[in-house]
């Protein structure tokens, strides 16, 4: 994703293509937000993020302001981040008290595998978007 992508100013990042209602970086940001609700929200665990990013980029919010080249480079270090604090808690068992759940797009999801398995397929969708963004940007 950060290859594809990572030519792109702060500006193109931002920018929210006629028609739609996101942005490049909000989709970063909430691939960050989803991962951390799917895998920690469902277990009873603490989010790994502050409350105030999580609500900027959980599913039904919108860009907010323009986000500089810094904090757009702390969205980038998170996807990494947070994944690997995210594998580490799975090499430890913490997932284990997996809530049910049904995903919006019709996935049920009943446990931490289940949760692995749909996060690349919610991570495709949102990375088709960013490319299109971009062809639309550039």
């Amino acid at each position: 994703m950060l290859e594809l992508l990572g030519d792109l100013s702060a500006q193109q990042m931002n920018q929210i293509p006629e028609g739609f209602n996101n942005n490049i970086i909000w989709n970063m940001g909430h691939l960050i937000a989803a991962q951390e609700s799917v895998l920690y929200r469902r277990s009873g665990l603490s989010l790994n993020v502050e409350q105030d990013f999580f609500d900027a980029y959980k599913p039904g919010s919108r860009p907010g302001n323009k986000l500089e080249a810094g904090e757009i480079e702390k969205i980038k270090s998170m996807l990494f981040s947070t994944l690997d604090l995210a594998e580490a808690d799975l090499q430890r068992d913490a997932f284990r008290d997996y809530k049910n759940w049904t995903a919006h797009y019709g996935f049920d999801i009943n446990s931490i595998n289940d949760a692995l398995s749909f996060l690349p397929f919610h991570e495709g969708l949102h990375l088709g978007a960013m490319l299109t963004y971009k062809r639309m940007l550039v």
